[in-house]
């Protein structure tokens, strides 16, 4: 059996994008367009499918770290905040951001909140799971060697 880890993370990501994408079911907000991802951020998101992906990438994090919370999240996404002439110091990301993205994700039936944070469902173990084995297959055709993880 696959396992999420053993899959590079940035492919997963695309895959888990394109499935949100072909949902059908994910109304993505106005507000979208004209926010940054956090303190850190000059600039908004110039990729037109950052709602998706952010979506991806939280249920993949949420999945590797266990129970996690808006904060810890929010601590993830963040960055390097440039003070002028001031040293650079860590800036958390927006957590408005991850608790929308828990909200919908929870609305998706995908995470569930418990009380240490939030954690992965079967449905979103499962849409882990198989993404994580379509990759691995396509993987395994240029590579051989990786067929034993089949």
């Amino acid at each position: 059996m696959v396992n999420v880890k053993e899959v590079p993370a940035d492919l997963l990501v695309n895959e888990l994008t394109l499935q949100f994408q072909e949902m059908g079911n994910i109304e993505v907000p106005e507000w979208t367009l004209y926010t940054k991802s956090g303190v850190h951020r000059e600039k908004g998101w110039t990729q037109n499918d950052w709602y998706y992906r952010r979506l991806a990438s939280t249920l993949r994090k949420v999945y590797v770290r266990g129970n996690i919370g808006i904060q810890r999240l929010s601590e993830e996404y963040g960055g390097r905040k440039d003070g002028g002439s001031k040293p650079y110091h860590p800036a958390a990301g927006s957590r408005s951001i991850v608790r929308h993205m828990f909200n919908k994700l929870e609305e998706l039936q995908l995470i569930k909140k418990t009380e240490k944070g939030r954690s992965v469902t079967p449905k979103g173990q499962a849409m882990l799971d198989k993404a994580a084995k379509k990759i691995m297959e396509k993987l395994a055709e240029e590579n051989p060697e990786l067929k034993k993880y089949l």
